[in-house]
């Protein structure tokens, strides 16, 4: 059964040690991420970024039990695990394969991901623009064409521009 679990920041890899620890190595991961370039003192570096910020989906077979849940809710790395995961469990499930369309060869989610939740407003989180909103005006099948401040252009699903909608 799969849960959700929310981590603490820069403890995901303790986290799921003790739950390794705790339930053996069937236990299965997923965390959905980006990954993209930003500059630094003129040098490009490339940033791993979790969409879901610090929460971890975790699949094995003993967590359909509430029983086990309350054990293991103190674990280390962990601050809490959220409710409603015995309903949700379609839910879960539809969103990781959802999200698994979308990955790369490595991994990593494709812009395409995100386009597909924009609706009117989205913010860019890498490239020269990183940080600014846009508006989107218009949505075509490769490209998106954009309001930035009063600048109309488009953006190629083929660039290398990451954005996200807010």
């Amino acid at each position: 059964m799969w849960i959700v679990a929310k981590t603490k920041k820069k403890e995901l890899h303790i986290f799921k040690k003790e739950l390794i620890k705790r339930f053996g190595s069937q236990v299965k991961f997923y965390i959905p991420k980006i990954q993209y370039q930003i500059f630094i003192n003129n040098k490009i570096k490339k940033v791993d970024k979790f969409i879901l910020e610090n929460y971890v989906f975790c699949y094995h077979e003993n967590l359909k039990q509430n029983k086990i849940i309350n054990e293991i809710q103190f674990l280390k790395g962990s601050e809490y695990f959220l409710s409603g995961y015995h309903q949700n469990q379609k839910e879960i499930i539809k969103f990781i394969n959802y999200c698994k369309l979308f990955e790369n060869k490595d991994g990593y989610l494709s812009q395409a991901f995100f386009k597909k939740m924009i609706i009117k407003k989205a913010q860019f989180i890498s490239g020269p623009f990183t940080n600014l909103i846009f508006e989107i005006l218009k949505k075509r099948k490769n490209k998106l064409k954009i309001l930035v401040g009063n600048v109309v252009t488009t953006i190629s699903d083929n660039s290398n521009y990451l954005y996200r909608p807010i």
